[in-house]
Protein backbone atom coordinates (compact mmCIF):
# COMPACT_ATOMS: atom_id res chain seq x y z
CA UNK A 1 0.00 0.00 0.00
CA UNK A 2 1.43 3.43 -1.19
CA UNK A 3 0.62 4.84 2.71
CA UNK A 4 2.89 5.83 5.79
CA UNK A 5 5.31 3.07 5.49
CA UNK A 6 4.03 2.35 9.18
CA UNK A 7 0.72 1.26 7.56
CA UNK A 8 2.03 0.31 4.55
CA UNK A 9 4.63 -2.76 6.80
CA UNK A 10 1.33 -3.81 8.57
CA UNK A 11 -0.08 -5.38 5.40
CA UNK A 12 -1.98 -8.96 5.41
CA UNK A 13 -3.63 -11.06 3.59
CA UNK A 14 -7.63 -11.07 4.22
CA UNK A 15 -9.03 -13.05 6.35
CA UNK A 16 -12.33 -15.07 4.69
CA UNK A 17 -14.86 -12.95 7.11
CA UNK A 18 -12.99 -9.76 5.63
CA UNK A 19 -13.35 -10.87 2.05
CA UNK A 20 -17.29 -11.43 2.29
CA UNK A 21 -17.75 -7.78 3.86
CA UNK A 22 -16.20 -6.61 0.39
CA UNK A 23 -19.30 -6.16 -2.04
CA UNK A 24 -17.68 -6.14 -5.45
CA UNK A 25 -16.20 -9.30 -4.59
CA UNK A 26 -19.27 -11.35 -5.09
CA UNK A 27 -19.34 -10.05 -8.55
CA UNK A 28 -16.51 -11.31 -9.87
CA UNK A 29 -15.66 -14.66 -11.86
CA UNK A 30 -13.77 -17.40 -9.98
CA UNK A 31 -10.94 -16.35 -12.15
CA UNK A 32 -11.31 -12.30 -11.58
CA UNK A 33 -11.79 -13.65 -8.11
CA UNK A 34 -8.73 -15.67 -7.37
CA UNK A 35 -6.46 -12.47 -9.18
CA UNK A 36 -8.15 -9.93 -6.79
CA UNK A 37 -8.07 -12.03 -3.54
CA UNK A 38 -4.71 -12.80 -4.24
CA UNK A 39 -3.79 -9.14 -4.52
CA UNK A 40 -6.05 -7.72 -1.95
CA UNK A 41 -4.45 -6.32 1.27
CA UNK A 42 -5.64 -5.19 4.73
CA UNK A 43 -4.15 -3.37 7.80
CA UNK A 44 -5.01 -1.73 10.60
CA UNK A 45 -4.85 2.47 10.80
CA UNK A 46 -4.91 3.65 14.14
CA UNK A 47 -7.08 6.98 14.74
CA UNK A 48 -5.54 10.06 13.01
CA UNK A 49 -3.07 7.84 10.70
CA UNK A 50 -2.83 8.75 6.91
CA UNK A 51 -4.25 6.54 4.57
CA UNK A 52 -3.29 8.70 1.61
CA UNK A 53 -2.14 12.51 1.27
CA UNK A 54 -2.38 15.18 -1.23
CA UNK A 55 0.04 15.01 -3.69
CA UNK A 56 1.12 11.61 -3.22
CA UNK A 57 0.55 9.28 -6.30
CA UNK A 58 -2.07 6.76 -6.52
CA UNK A 59 -0.74 3.20 -5.98
CA UNK A 60 -3.90 0.96 -4.33
CA UNK A 61 -7.87 2.01 -4.96
CA UNK A 62 -9.05 1.38 -0.89
CA UNK A 63 -12.45 0.35 0.74
CA UNK A 64 -12.88 0.71 4.59
CA UNK A 65 -13.79 -3.07 6.12
CA UNK A 66 -14.05 -1.95 9.70
CA UNK A 67 -14.25 1.93 11.14
CA UNK A 68 -14.46 5.63 10.02
CA UNK A 69 -12.27 7.37 7.86
CA UNK A 70 -12.48 11.23 6.94
CA UNK A 71 -11.92 12.69 3.26
CA UNK A 72 -10.57 15.90 3.45
CA UNK A 73 -8.20 19.05 1.80
CA UNK A 74 -5.59 21.60 3.08
CA UNK A 75 -6.48 24.95 1.40
CA UNK A 76 -3.78 27.14 0.59
CA UNK A 77 -4.98 29.39 3.78
CA UNK A 78 -3.94 26.84 6.03
CA UNK A 79 -7.40 25.33 6.49
CA UNK A 80 -9.10 21.87 6.43
CA UNK A 81 -11.85 21.22 4.64
CA UNK A 82 -13.49 18.20 5.11
CA UNK A 83 -15.75 16.38 2.27
CA UNK A 84 -17.36 13.31 3.59
CA UNK A 85 -16.68 10.53 6.25
CA UNK A 86 -16.28 6.64 4.68
CA UNK A 87 -17.94 4.39 7.05
CA UNK A 88 -17.64 0.35 6.54
CA UNK A 89 -18.21 -0.94 3.23
CA UNK A 90 -17.23 2.23 1.64
CA UNK A 91 -14.37 2.47 -1.26
CA UNK A 92 -13.38 5.48 -2.35
CA UNK A 93 -10.90 7.17 -5.02
CA UNK A 94 -11.78 5.16 -8.02
CA UNK A 95 -11.63 8.27 -9.80
CA UNK A 96 -8.15 8.83 -9.39
CA UNK A 97 -7.38 5.23 -9.63
CA UNK A 98 -8.70 5.08 -13.49
CA UNK A 99 -6.59 8.26 -14.26
CA UNK A 100 -3.49 7.53 -12.60
CA UNK A 101 -3.09 10.71 -11.15
CA UNK A 102 -2.04 12.13 -7.97
CA UNK A 103 -4.31 12.41 -4.87
CA UNK A 104 -6.43 15.64 -4.61
CA UNK A 105 -7.58 14.59 -1.02
CA UNK A 106 -6.42 13.32 2.24
CA UNK A 107 -7.98 10.16 3.72
CA UNK A 108 -7.26 10.07 7.88
CA UNK A 109 -8.97 7.67 10.36
CA UNK A 110 -10.88 8.86 12.76
CA UNK A 111 -10.52 5.91 14.79
CA UNK A 112 -8.73 2.64 14.65
CA UNK A 113 -9.90 1.16 11.55
CA UNK A 114 -9.14 -1.79 8.95
CA UNK A 115 -8.65 -0.88 5.56
CA UNK A 116 -8.12 -2.96 2.35
CA UNK A 117 -6.35 -2.22 -1.05
CA UNK A 118 -6.42 -3.51 -4.17
CA UNK A 119 -3.32 -2.26 -6.38
CA UNK A 120 -4.01 -0.30 -9.46
CA UNK A 121 -2.52 -2.22 -11.74
CA UNK A 122 -5.16 -5.37 -10.39
CA UNK A 123 -8.29 -2.40 -10.49
CA UNK A 124 -7.20 -2.07 -13.89
CA UNK A 125 -6.89 -5.45 -15.08
CA UNK A 126 -10.62 -6.23 -13.47
CA UNK A 127 -11.81 -3.24 -15.18
CA UNK A 128 -10.26 -4.29 -18.58
CA UNK A 129 -11.54 -8.41 -18.28
CA UNK A 130 -15.07 -7.84 -15.65
CA UNK A 131 -18.37 -7.01 -16.12
CA UNK A 132 -19.48 -7.14 -13.06
CA UNK A 133 -16.73 -4.75 -11.42
CA UNK A 134 -17.26 -2.05 -14.28
CA UNK A 135 -20.90 -2.30 -13.21
CA UNK A 136 -19.87 -1.82 -9.65
CA UNK A 137 -17.65 1.36 -10.71
CA UNK A 138 -19.80 2.82 -12.84
CA UNK A 139 -22.37 2.62 -9.82
CA UNK A 140 -20.01 4.01 -7.76
CA UNK A 141 -18.83 6.84 -9.81
CA UNK A 142 -22.05 7.87 -10.23
CA UNK A 143 -23.58 8.20 -6.70
CA UNK A 144 -20.57 9.78 -5.66
CA UNK A 145 -21.19 12.63 -8.28
CA UNK A 146 -24.51 12.96 -6.38
CA UNK A 147 -22.97 12.67 -3.09
CA UNK A 148 -20.42 15.77 -3.89
CA UNK A 149 -23.18 17.58 -5.58
CA UNK A 150 -24.72 17.51 -2.40
CA UNK A 151 -22.24 18.18 -0.50
CA UNK A 152 -21.46 21.27 -1.79
CA UNK A 153 -25.27 22.21 -1.07
CA UNK A 154 -24.57 21.49 2.63
CA UNK A 155 -21.49 23.40 2.47
CA UNK A 156 -23.50 26.76 1.74
CA UNK A 157 -26.05 25.75 4.12
CA UNK A 158 -26.07 27.97 7.20
CA UNK A 159 -28.74 26.37 9.51
CA UNK A 160 -26.72 23.86 11.28
CA UNK A 161 -29.36 21.18 12.13
CA UNK A 162 -30.07 20.64 8.48
CA UNK A 163 -26.25 20.32 7.70
CA UNK A 164 -26.09 17.73 10.31
CA UNK A 165 -29.39 15.86 8.71
CA UNK A 166 -27.77 15.80 5.41
CA UNK A 167 -24.55 14.66 6.25
CA UNK A 168 -26.03 11.81 8.08
CA UNK A 169 -28.17 11.06 5.43
CA UNK A 170 -24.81 10.95 3.17
CA UNK A 171 -23.07 8.56 5.37
CA UNK A 172 -26.42 5.86 4.92
CA UNK A 173 -25.95 5.63 1.26
CA UNK A 174 -26.80 2.08 0.63
CA UNK A 175 -24.39 2.21 -2.65
CA UNK A 176 -21.61 3.35 -1.42
CA UNK A 177 -21.63 2.46 2.11
CA UNK A 178 -23.35 -0.96 1.80
CA UNK A 179 -21.63 -2.15 5.36
CA UNK A 180 -23.41 0.65 7.07
CA UNK A 181 -27.21 -0.70 7.27
CA UNK A 182 -29.37 1.37 9.82
CA UNK A 183 -27.11 1.76 12.59
CA UNK A 184 -24.07 3.72 12.22
CA UNK A 185 -21.41 3.64 14.91
CA UNK A 186 -19.71 6.72 15.26
CA UNK A 187 -19.42 9.16 18.32
CA UNK A 188 -21.13 12.83 18.17
CA UNK A 189 -17.29 13.94 18.56
CA UNK A 190 -16.58 12.09 14.91
CA UNK A 191 -19.81 13.24 13.33
CA UNK A 192 -18.62 16.74 14.67
CA UNK A 193 -15.29 16.71 13.09
CA UNK A 194 -17.34 15.62 10.09
CA UNK A 195 -19.75 17.78 9.31
CA UNK A 196 -17.42 21.18 10.93
CA UNK A 197 -19.52 21.91 14.07
CA UNK A 198 -19.13 22.21 17.74
CA UNK A 199 -19.77 19.14 19.93
CA UNK A 200 -22.29 20.40 21.21
CA UNK A 201 -24.53 22.07 18.23
CA UNK A 202 -24.33 18.40 17.28
CA UNK A 203 -25.97 17.50 20.01
CA UNK A 204 -28.38 20.02 19.74
CA UNK A 205 -29.22 19.18 15.80
CA UNK A 206 -29.35 15.07 16.91
CA UNK A 207 -31.90 15.90 19.76
CA UNK A 208 -34.31 17.60 17.04
CA UNK A 209 -34.00 15.11 14.65
CA UNK A 210 -34.93 11.79 17.25
CA UNK A 211 -37.61 13.88 18.41
CA UNK A 212 -38.85 14.26 14.86
CA UNK A 213 -38.49 10.48 14.41
CA UNK A 214 -36.01 10.65 12.08
CA UNK A 215 -32.90 9.00 14.05
CA UNK A 216 -33.19 7.32 17.46
CA UNK A 217 -29.63 7.77 19.24
CA UNK A 218 -28.01 4.66 20.73
CA UNK A 219 -24.99 3.67 22.44
CA UNK A 220 -21.95 4.50 20.71
CA UNK A 221 -23.96 4.90 17.22
CA UNK A 222 -27.24 6.09 15.79
CA UNK A 223 -29.99 4.46 13.84
CA UNK A 224 -31.88 5.82 11.41
CA UNK A 225 -35.60 5.45 11.18
CA UNK A 226 -36.45 7.23 8.64
CA UNK A 227 -33.95 8.45 5.55
CA UNK A 228 -36.25 10.23 3.74
CA UNK A 229 -36.89 12.51 6.58
CA UNK A 230 -33.32 12.86 6.78
CA UNK A 231 -32.58 13.68 3.39
CA UNK A 232 -35.88 16.47 2.28
CA UNK A 233 -34.70 18.32 5.46
CA UNK A 234 -35.08 21.85 4.35
CA UNK A 235 -36.31 23.39 7.78
CA UNK A 236 -36.75 22.80 11.70
CA UNK A 237 -38.95 23.11 14.77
Amino acid sequence: MQTDSALHQRRRALTTAELDAIPWVLLLSPLERERAVEDLKIADADAGEYICRMGRPVTYWFGVVDGLLKMSSDTAEGHTMTFTGVPPGGWFGEGTAMKRETYRYNIQALRKSRVAGLHVDTFHWLLDHSIGFNRFVMNQLNERLGQFIGAREIDRMTNPDIRVARSLASLFNPVLYPGVGEVLRITQQELAYLVGLSRQRVNEALTALSAQGAIQVEYGGLRVLNLSALRSQTSFR
